[in-house]
């Protein structure tokens, strides 16, 4: 058969779609990798220096002379339902990695995975036995008295009541990010959204499963958002999928958010009842094994970092602690951002990590 333009046309043609399955089917197979595989994440070097039951504590690997270091340690506390992988997400792109440039001895607290038989842990256990511990290893250990604690989600409601607790231990500095301590407005969204509502019953959930499954806690965070969690996300990653850039942040991203945790029962249950139901923190009438807890003995120096588009700690949740807390010098810095990007998001160490730099620098010599 001669060959015509009219056939040439054609096996072009013919050519451009095979290309286009082809480059089709390469990207089905990448996008299920992506979603199947763990990335590597936190991989910054570092020491384990103590352990009690299922926590760690991590002492990172200085990267300059002692001379060149601040002298006020820096103890990472992050929240009991999730691995605290996201403070050291990955090479180039990583909060402790980002410290430890800037002179920073930094410690991090790892609460573990709960077992069965530790479903009786509570928020007493955590304040009042584990974290004073942590903080006896890390002063031990840095050789000072004074150290800075940076709390993050649930780790921040943790830090806030053991400095309202134990304002004399040598809390220096306090960082709060993304704090849920105040639940007074039913209406704000985030999780009051579910809980505010009478047949939500914490007790029968505790009842039924020990430990609350991290799956359960995920699927709610997600419902939140339902359309972003559940389609958004992976639309983005196959938009994105020649880029290799933004699809290695998805992958380290998801790896973290795939390794879910659950929450003890006891903690669980009094987060609801005590927390979100009766907002005892902020209405003064929080008891941890029988001790008042007042947001007025709080003394260490505070930064507050709230996250503007925050759908899990809306602002309001965060805010009027400003007001309760005893200390003078005290700070808020609004980010544009939710729960996570404010810290793990791409703009994290251009907005936020600067200015929590900035203003530990000036109070950690």
């Amino acid at each position: 058969m001669a060959t015509t333009p009219e056939t040439i046309d054609g096996l072009e043609q013919f050519h451009q779609v095979c290309a286009s399955w082809h480059k089709a089917a390469e990207n089905v197979r990448k996008f299920n990798r992506l979603l199947t595989t763990d990335a590597k994440i936190a991989q910054t070097p570092k020491q384990l220096i103590w352990t009690l039951n299922k926590a760690k504590l991590f002492r990172y690997t200085p990267v300059r002379p002692q001379a060149e270091r601040h002298k006020t340690p820096l103890l990472l506390v992050f929240a009991i339902m999730n691995r605290p992988h996201v403070l050291d997400l990955r090479p180039g792109h990583s909060f402790v990695e980002y410290m430890l440039k800037r002179g920073y001895d930094v410690y991090l607290l790892d609460w573990g995975v709960p077992g069965p038989e530790d479903q009786s842990i509570s928020f007493d256990e955590y304040t009042l036995d584990y974290l004073p511990r942590v903080v006896r290893k890390v002063k031990s250990f840095a050789g000072v008295e004074e150290f800075s604690m940076l709390g993050w989600c649930l780790g921040a409601l943790i830090a806030t009541l053991y400095a309202a607790l134990r304002p004399n231990e040598g809390l220096k500095n306090l960082i709060l990010l993304t704090a849920p301590l105040d639940f007074s407005d039913k209406t704000a969204g985030g999780f009051a959204r579910w809980t505010s509502d009478p047949a939500f019953n914490a007790d029968s959930i505790v009842e039924a499963f020990g430990n609350v499954p991290g799956e359960l806690i995920d699927a709610g965070a997600k419902m939140l958002k339902p359309v972003e969690n559940f389609v958004g996300a992976y639309v983005n990653l196959w938009d994105n999928l020649d880029d290799e850039s933004k699809v290695d942040a998805w992958h380290a991203m998801n790896t973290w958010v795939r390794d879910i945790i659950p929450m003890s029962g006891a903690a669980y249950r009094q987060l609801i009842n005590d927390f979100y139901k009766r907002n005892a923190l902020i209405e003064n009438s929080l008891r941890l094994r029988g001790e008042p807890v007042r947001l007025s003995n709080l003394r260490a120096s505070l930064l507050n970092v709230i996250a503007e588009a925050d759908h899990i700690t809306p602002p309001c949740q965060s805010e009027r602690i400003m007001s309760l807390v005893g200390t003078e010098d005290k700070t808020v810095h609004r980010v544009r951002g939710g729960h996570i990007g404010i810290m793990a998001g791409r703009g994290a160490e251009q907005t936020t990590w600067p200015h929590i730099d900035q203003w530990l620098a000036d109070r950690s010599d």
